[in-house]
This record gives C-alpha cells, sequence and structure tokens, in this order.
C-alpha cells in the first residue's frame, strides 16, 4: 500500500486563498502601491491558476511536479510587487516540495531560488546587499525548518500504516491458526464418528444375510453415532458465527450467542452487569471467544446442564466468567484452545484463568481493560 498524500489539503487551501485576497485587498485599497501594476496581476493570476495544478502526490509525474518551484516563483513575484511579507505563502510551497521531493530534490529547487532572493533585493529593487543576505538566510532557515517537520510527519505516517498493516497480518495469522485448531478438532470428533459409521455399515452389509441381527445392532449404532455427528456439526457452525449477529455487538451479540445453544440440552444463564459501554473491536471479539469456548467445551466434554455467564463492566476493567456443573475438566487449563484463548486474551493486556472444582464443574475467567492499550 503506498502513502496517498492529500490533494489540495483543506486547511493549506484556506490559508493560500486569505492571504491570496489580502494581497489583492491591499492593493486595492493602497495599503501597499505597486509601481509594476501589469506584473503584479501576472503573478496573482499565475498563483491561482498554479494552486488548482498543484499536486500533493509524491507519485506524480515530473512534469506535473514542475508546478511546484513554479507555483513557488509565482507567489514570490506577488508578494515582492505587492510588499507584503512572502513568508507564510513560502511555508505553503516548501511544504509542498518536501511532500514531493527528496532531500536533494530539494535542495536543487531552493538553491537557485535562495540566490535569485538574495540578489533581486539590491539588483532589482534596489535595497542594500545586506538586506537581500538576510532575505537568503531567512529563506534557508525557513526551508530547512518546513521541511524537516514535513517529512518527520510523514515518517511518522508511514511508521502507523506499517504498524496497522502489521496488526492487520497478525490478525489474519491469528485467524488462520484458530481455523487450524477447528479443523483438527473437526477432523478428530466429526471426522472419527463418520469413520466408526462407514465400518459399521459395511459390518452390516457383510452380515445382512447371515446374522441380521448383528446387521441390525450395527445400523443402530451408526443411527445413534449419525446424530452425536449431526449434533457436533451444529456445534461447530455456531462456533464458525461472525462476532456481528444480525448487526449486534457488545451484549447482544453475547446473549444471541448464549441462545443458540438452545436445544442442545443445555441452559444458558447470561446476565450483564455495570453500564455497558462500547468497546475496542479486538476486547469484543475476545469477550465473543471466551463465551464461544466455554459453552462449546460445556456441550462436548463436560456433560454439563447448566452454564452460567456473566459480563460485568467496572471503572477500569471488564470482566467476565462462564461457568458450567459438568464434571470438570482437569489438565484442560493447559489445551491448545485455552492455551490459544489465553494468548489472545494476553496480547490486549487481559488475564484468563481456567478452573475445575473439587466435586466438578468448569469456568473460565477474563479480565481485561475497559480501554486498551496502545
Amino acid at each position: 500500500m503506498s502513502i496517498r498524500e492529500p490533494t489540495r489539503p483543506l486547511p493549506l487551501t484556506a490559508v493560500f486563498w486569505l492571504l491570496w485576497a489580502a494581497n489583492a485587498l491591499a492593493v486595492v485599497t493602497g495599503y501597499a502601491p505597486v509601481t509594476q501594476l501589469a506584473a503584479f496581476v501576472a503573478s496573482m493570476v499565475a498563483s491561482a491558476v498554479l494552486w488548482f495544478l498543484l499536486p500533493w502526490d509524491a507519485s506524480a509525474s515530473p512534469w506535473r511536479k514542475l508546478v511546484s518551484p513554479c507555483f513557488l516563483v509565482a507567489v514570490t513575484a506577488m508578494s515582492a510587487f505587492s510588499g507584503i511579507n512572502a513568508g507564510p505563502f513560502m511555508l505553503i510551497t516548501l511544504a509542498n516540495i518536501a511532500f514531493l521531493f527528496s532531500i536533494r530534490m530539494t535542495v536543487l529547487i531552493l538553491a537557485p531560488y535562495v540566490v535569485a532572493v538574495t540578489l533581486a533585493v539590491p539588483l532589482l529593487f534596489e535595497g542594500p546587499w545586506i538586506s537581500g543576505v538576510f532575505q537568503g538566510v531567512g529563506a534557508v532557515i525557513l526551508a530547512g525548518f518546513v521541511y524537516t517537520t514535513t517529512r518527520a510527519f510523514l515518517d511518522v505516517r508511514r511508521a502507523r500504516e506499517a504498524a496497522e498493516r502489521l496488526l492487520e497480518r497478525v490478525r489474519e495469522l491469528a485467524v488462520a491458526e484458530e481455523r487450524a485448531r477447528m479443523a483438527r478438532d473437526m477432523h478428530d470428533s466429526i471426522g472419527h464418528h463418520l469413520t466408526v459409521i462407514k465400518i459399521g455399515l459395511e459390518n452390516a452389509e457383510r452380515f445382512r444375510e447371515r446374522r441380521p441381527d448383528a446387521a441390525w445392532h450395527e445400523v443402530r449404532q451408526a443411527k445413534q453415532l449419525t446424530v452425536t455427528a449431526l449434533a457436533d456439526a451444529r456445534l461447530w457452525v455456531r462456533a464458525l458465527r461472525p462476532l456481528a449477529l444480525e448487526s449486534r455487538i457488545g451484549g447482544p451479540a453475547l446473549q444471541r450467542l448464549a441462545d443458540s445453544f438452545t436445544g442442545t440440552g443445555l441452559h444458558v444463564d447470561f446476565q450483564l452487569h455495570g453500564t455497558e459501554r462500547p468497546l475496542d473491536p479486538d476486547a469484543e471479539l475476545v469477550l465473543y471467544r471466551v463465551l464461544q469456548e466455554g459453552l462449546t467445551n460445556a456441550v462436548r466434554h463436560a456433560d454439563a446442564k447448566v452454564v452460567r455467564a456473566q459480563l460485568t463492566f467496572g471503572e477500569q476493567k471488564v470482566v467476565m466468567t462462564v461457568g458450567d456443573d459438568g464434571k470438570g475438566a482437569r489438565g484442560a487449563e493447559h489445551g491448545f484452545g485455552l492455551t490459544s484463548l489465553r494468548e489472545r486474551v494476553h496480547s490486549i493486556g487481559g488475564a484468563l484463568s481456567a478452573t475445575s472444582g473439587e466435586e466438578g464443574g468448569f469456568e473460565l475467567r477474563v479480565e481485561i481493560p475497559a480501554v486498551l492499550p496502545r
């Protein structure tokens, strides 16, 4: 992705036209009498036309970029003929040059300009040489300041965009890792059931004449495994649902996720405490994944009947707990799914704990800051 500079930035556009109008008004009212009115009017028209042609995109063609030094000459001439300080115009023009050119090209453009300004005062306007020298030195100092400031701004923008690209890549890798984990889990669960069903039906086919009772037994087992495989498939469909369900986010999205487990034999009680407020998208996703992991594990592994989920908004942090009344899951605290989830929570400055009770039950608890660190 390339850096695209703004086309005629609005603040600089406003400043330019205010300065342009001030020069015109000064001449019309006699505040800045000019002896070469035709030259002044020509420079006014040239600067206005060149402003509309002025590029602000570093990828502009070399011929288009030539407008920038021509614009610098036009506004300098306009200020010189009106007798009004050209400094504000130079700020705008030098910022444009810094956007468009490298430091080497900037020096090649400004060096003859500084020499011309230095010589113009004594030769064209019959001023003292020392005044011309001061004008030239001032132009150099101003150019250095504007160029350094503008390039620093561009460097910061590039660094920010690079960080955004890196963050997007990290998110893509996290999604890929999650998909790989889910693919392995689907293979272990649904794939296992389908393999057993296939073998059972093959046995039924062999037994159908010599041992019909055994054949029907294999068919009944295959039917039961089909129901189990279908239930697992429905769980994975729920797990693959996006965070925003029918444009819901936050509490409504979590409530919808909890409601989606109706029909699995699981009663889910979801409660929200405190005043809900908008969270960072990464935090929304973490809370959604924690609830999803807790509900999926309760159905698939814990043989639970009831799950209680609670989301609490505090001043400094947001806490979610997901607990079930199942048989517990000792050792699951270090499983791949929870390890991946814990890493995701840590990446936004939070903490996740997973505990099994002495008499059964399993609880996930996550704490994340109300405002994520940048």
